[in-house]
């Protein structure tokens, strides 16, 4: 038995990636706060089994404790488990010296902290049971380049990186069946690109070049891109570690 699991799967590229695994025929398990009540329809039609467990991402107790929750029902019978820890978020916006504090917490939860512990206690579960785990952290360019106003979306997508170079090379030396990749899916048409797009240019330099990316037609649609990220999943040829650029693959 085959399973997808993506956080962040009730809108933008989750929602889409969801779809295309169950196109594929694989078994999908979605977690974020709300479920997407299309995905779950075209679920049903197409007789794929489909589950959705809802969590705030934001919290580390729920993460672990749904993370544990699934891969007990799972492991029972799962010959290859992918996952896609798609969810995060880009707020705050501003300039170090003006950050909400809170905020900056639940940055650092959503875009680093859980997908390392669901990464952790998958590939924990992996080792134990000899099962195959294929791992896609959604990462970002903003992980490689300094970016004002987004000091904090930056610094975690950057660390998001280095984890999965690490615990790819870890998985290599280890011999290891199960990979670690990241995905970084450039300009997509997102509730996110709204957000940026609603800052002010105190708080975000940059902010009339992404308003011009929308007006220009350069965002390209969530499906295109999660296309490209589900081939890249399925594929025989995955490098430990890599970071994958969707822009290489389209």
């Amino acid at each position: 038995m085959k399973y997808a699991i993506v956080t962040g799967a009730s809108r933008g590229l989750g929602a889409a990636a969801a779809q295309q695994f169950v196109s594929e025929g694989i078994s999908v398990i979605t977690i974020s706060r709300n479920e997407n009540s299309t995905l779950k329809q075209a679920a049903e039609a197409a007789g794929i089994s489909y589950t959705h467990f809802s969590c705030d991402i934001s919290s580390a107790e729920q993460v672990q404790s749904v993370s544990a929750q699934i891969s007990e029902e799972i492991f029972r019978d799962a010959e290859t488990i992918y996952i896609i820890n798609n969810a995060g978020v880009i707020e705050p916006i501003d300039v170090a010296g003006e950050l909400d504090a809170s905020l900056v917490q639940t940055n650092v939860q959503v875009n680093l902290t859980a997908p390392i512990l669901i990464s952790n206690l998958f590939l924990q579960k992996a080792k134990e049971t000899g099962t195959r785990v294929i791992i896609a952290n959604v990462t970002s360019g903003a992980g490689e380049r300094p970016i004002q106003g987004w000091s904090i979306y930056c610094s975690t997508k950057a660390a998001v990186n280095m984890f999965t170079m690490t615990a790819g090379l870890e998985l290599e030396n280890n011999g290891s069946s199960s990979k670690v990749i990241a995905f970084s899916p450039g300009l997509m048409d997102t509730d996110m690109q709204v957000t940026i797009r609603s800052s002010s240019e105190e708080a975000f330099a940059d902010v009339d070049t992404f308003r011009n990316y929308k007006e220009s037609g350069s965002l390209r649609s969530p499906d295109t891109v999660a296309g490209a990220l589900v081939k890249l999943v399925l594929a025989d040829n995955l490098e430990n570690g890599k970071i994958y650029k969707v822009n290489d693959l389209l």
